[in-house]
């Protein structure tokens, strides 16, 4: 018999695959470490260079991890629950290889991340 607690009822709708508004950047969402969720890039528009060779995590601030190819890249890690379909963690943004206050909300079809840097913060909108 599999047992499904509250947390995870209420906030399974956000598993799965998210396109950005404009098209850009599409997500991979799962669960991971029981109600806490991941994500990692599953496409973006320009993953490869013009001569064919992936996009990296060249801003990574850690030159170790400067060699990663982006599509594939987890920006999100144990985002935890908040409330009913609301998470608060971290992101990691490859376009700059600087890590923000994430929130995570999702009504429906659609998923709203925002990254914050102190007061400022910036939404991005996805849907299914």
């Amino acid at each position: 018999m599999f047992l499904v607690t509250p947390a995870l009822a209420g906030n399974a709708a956000i598993d799965g695959v998210w396109k950005m508004g404009n098209g850009k950047l599409v997500v991979k969402v799962e669960h991971c470490n029981g109600d806490k969720i991941c994500v990692k890039i599953a496409n973006i528009a320009k993953a490869f260079h013009d001569d064919g060779t992936p996009r990296l995590d060249d801003n990574n601030p850690n030159p170790a991890l400067r060699k990663r190819p982006v599509v594939g890249l987890q920006i999100i890690d144990n985002m935890a629950p908040t409330g009913s379909n609301t998470w608060k963690g971290k992101l990691y943004n490859s376009d700059d290889g600087r890590t923000y206050t994430a929130y995570a909300s999702v009504s429906g079809a659609a998923l709203e991340v925002k990254g914050c840097w102190g007061p400022f913060c910036k939404s991005l909108n996805f849907s299914r």
